[in-house]
């Protein structure tokens, strides 16, 4: 027969929402790496931006280009400010986490939600059983404290 802890509706709110904000940093490296491979096409269609026209002949002395390559420049900038927001965001998260005082609980909040390890994986790498490595979650959770 398994004990678990009995965690008060206040505090199971309390912890989901920290889940959810610590979970943001995978979501905020996914569309990191999105932004990144969208600024890299953006700069190899700057090199070459005959490849993304029709290849046909156009008037305007080159106008076209021109506004092509302000409009890539504009594009550019844009991306590259969404990039600093989700750096900033990631950044945020990994504050939070060395905060704690507990070097247990920042690795299992790191593996978890840096890392995107799965709770045995973490249990193997940390040397502790499984239900070792959650009451050490439990208690990371508690002690975690968001920044909004």
């Amino acid at each position: 027969m398994e004990i678990r802890e009995v965690i008060p509706m206040g505090r199971r709110e309390e912890n989901e929402q920290k889940k959810e904000y610590l979970m943001g940093y995978q979501m905020a490296s996914r569309q990191l790496a999105r932004l990144q491979e969208e600024l890299y096409e953006l700069r190899m269609n700057k090199i070459a931006p005959s490849a993304t026209h029709d290849g046909m002949p156009h008037s305007g002395g080159g106008s076209d280009l021109s506004d092509y390559a302000a409009k890539v420049d504009e594009l550019e900038k844009k991306i590259m400010k969404a990039r600093y927001r989700k750096i900033q965001t990631l950044k945020k998260i990994r504050d939070r986490i060395e905060v704690l005082k507990s070097e247990n609980e920042k690795d299992v909040l790191v593996y978890r939600y840096i890392r995107g390890m799965k709770w045995e994986d973490i249990a193997v790498k940390m040397g502790y059983t499984w239900q070792h490595v959650h009451k050490i979650h439990s208690r990371a959770l508690k002690n975690f404290k968001r920044c909004d």
